[in-house]
């Protein structure tokens, strides 16, 4: 197994960890700093071990930075086409 992809298993159990302590602030502090760290070493998987084990990961870290992903799609298609009955530039 190679080093990036053994870090990447810490990172997501630590990530699950993290997930299960309370925050008064719903984590969003803990997820800036997952989501710093944690895309550098997806790459890093994806250059090293290549697509499937880069997919797998990739799928793992989706799974635990659901919120994130949900609220930066959202902010993507208010930048495609903006909700109906806001107005227009």
């Amino acid at each position: 197994m190679s080093l990036s992809l053994m870090l990447a298993l810490v990172w997501l159990a630590l990530a699950n960890v993290i997930g299960m302590i309370p925050s008064r602030h719903k984590h969003w502090p803990q997820a800036y700093v997952l989501m710093a760290t944690g895309a550098p070493l997806l790459v890093w998987v994806f250059l090293n071990d290549g697509l499937v084990f880069g997919g797998i990961i990739a799928l793992c870290a989706a799974s635990i930075l659901r919120w994130p992903i949900r609220f930066f799609v959202r902010w993507l298609r208010g930048l495609i086409a903006p909700p109906p009955g806001s107005p227009s530039n």
